[in-house]
């Protein structure tokens, strides 16, 4: 398929194809007039990459992750490298956490000045 079909099938520009290639993360086959070639299973594979960039994985993480995906080949190097990946989404995701019980609670004390009238503010003391 062509890039336009990949990414109208991914929902992944054009552009950011083109940048997935210059990182290496994308590599197609060219046409003999030079047009990019892409198997079917480049649309999974895109799908794949846009999941560890939302994750926060950064692209020279993704290049080394994706052999181990692609063609089953790890390395301890690799292991080691998406366990911190993995601790520091699990670092991520407590914050996020915390910051949604913060929401929560202005939430809960907005609402209740809203029915009650009394202040949104949390009491101390």
């Amino acid at each position: 398929m062509r890039i336009g079909e990949l990414a109208g099938r991914t929902g992944v520009s054009v552009r950011a194809l083109r940048y997935y290639e210059e990182q290496d993360l994308l590599v197609p086959e060219r046409s003999h007039s030079g047009q990019r070639q892409y198997p079917e299973g480049a649309v999974d594979h895109v799908r794949l990459i846009q999941q560890l960039y939302a994750a926060g994985l950064s692209s020279s993480a993704i290049v080394e992750l994706l052999p181990c995906v692609v063609d089953g080949n790890a390395t301890p190097e690799l292991l080691d490298r998406l366990s911190r990946e993995r601790d520091r989404i699990d670092g991520r995701i407590t914050e996020l956490v915390g910051t949604r019980d913060r929401l929560d609670s202005v939430i809960t004390g907005a609402t209740t000045n809203l029915r009650t009238g009394r202040s949104c503010r949390a009491r101390t003391g």
